[in-house]
């Protein structure tokens, strides 16, 4: 993009989220990330480093102020097993003064937290809960 005005910038408020088809109006902020995993090649006559691409890493995390027991309810069963819930996350950024929106899904979102009990008086509830993935499709794209 050669230029572009000070609105078409995106923001986050405009953000939505689902978690296997639950709305989750709740949400304050979501990041999921992919993260190249590499290994050093030693080059001879070279004394800087090469690296070759040997796979990725995905994470992200899902903030949201605490309102329900929302995810109480859907995950603690499977930890106290040793099981993963696996989930699929629906992001949706879509801010009408931008030039268009970004909606992405995660199909395989395994949650590896989950806080039980947290907060302190004066303050208002909020949970982080970080997850790994594997498979993601991007659904709509800014043009």
């Amino acid at each position: 993009m050669n230029k572009f005005q000070a609105q078409q910038v995106m923001n986050g408020t405009f953000g939505e989220l689902w978690v296997d088809g639950d709305y989750m109006a709740e949400v304050t902020a979501f990041e999921a990330k992919v993260s190249l995993d590499m290994t050093d090649v030693n080059m001879s006559r070279r004394l800087a480093k090469a690296q070759k691409v040997t796979g990725y890493s995905c994470s992200g995390s899902v903030t949201l102020n605490k309102v329900s027991s929302y995810f109480i309810k859907k995950l603690n069963e499977n930890m106290k097993q040793g099981k993963q819930t696996v989930c699929t996350i629906i992001s949706k950024l879509d801010d009408p003064d931008a030039i268009g929106s970004e909606r992405i899904v995660i199909k395989d979102a395994v949650f590896s937290e989950l806080t039980l009990a947290n907060w302190s008086a004066k303050s208002l509830g909020e949970e982080q809960l970080p997850f790994s993935f594997s498979e993601w499709d991007i659904l709509d794209t800014a043009e």
